[in-house]
């Protein structure tokens, strides 16, 4: 999952950032709601960690904004205020979740991956392909009844696709969920994720449509 911050306070997003990093998703933070802007504009992302409180505006006039230009990216606010009045105005401007600080950073990540579910149409975090049975929640995976250990790119990588079942996905677009901005991507570095994931997984979990990118399968070995 690709992840934006918009907060101000170093400490906090400090914390934030080293925590969802921690569990695998890539982030970029910003301190600045211009930059925040300029940085929805240039990539995809799949959720949005927005404070109130920036330093040229006030978030929630961000998100307004973007939600009135048809922007549904999941969004979920990190705030001081905690007056039901501000969480009644945050939730009515769209956002997805309200987080008042200081919060527990484990409860930041439970709901980010339950707002990331809903969104990908499947609030239940255990999934079966083929032989294949998956935890999102606890990102665990077994086949067979045997555990599989997948690296933090593997498993964002595979997620992504779990997540948006019969939908192609680019390599540009499986690039920019395991990439930041100021990271360097080798040209075939998708390439080698996904021919891991077969090896773990099995040479049907990912379908290669040619000139177009990939899809996730049904997981059936040829004579399963």
């Amino acid at each position: 999952m690709r992840v934006l911050l918009i907060e101000d306070d170093t400490v906090l997003g400090a914390a934030v950032r080293d925590q969802i990093a921690a569990d695998g998703h890539t982030i970029d933070w910003v301190t600045r709601l211009d930059d925040a802007r300029d940085h929805m504009a240039a990539a995809g992302y799949d959720l949005v960690l927005l404070d109130l409180m920036l330093p040229d505006g006030k978030g929630i006039n961000f998100l307004k904004d973007i939600r009135g230009q048809g922007d549904v990216t999941p969004v979920i606010i990190l705030t001081a205020l905690d007056q039901i009045s501000d969480r009644i105005e945050g939730l009515n401007a769209g956002a997805d979740d309200y987080l008042v600080k200081p919060f527990n950073l484990s409860e930041l990540t439970a709901r980010l991956n339950a707002v990331s579910r809903r969104y990908a149409g499947n609030p239940n975090p255990l999934i079966c392909i083929g032989d294949l049975e998956i935890d999102l929640a606890a990102r665990f995976i077994s086949k067979g009844g045997k555990s599989v250990s997948l690296t933090a790119r593997e498993w964002v990588l595979f997620e992504a696709f779990v997540q948006r079942p019969g939908q192609i996905l680019s390599k540009a677009q499986l690039e920019e969920r395991l990439y930041s901005f100021d990271s360097e991507v080798e040209s075939n570095t998708i390439e080698v994720h996904v021919s891991r994931l077969r090896k773990k997984l099995g040479k049907k979990v990912l379908e290669t449509v040619r000139g177009v990118g990939y899809r996730l399968g049904d997981g059936q070995e040829e004579g399963a």
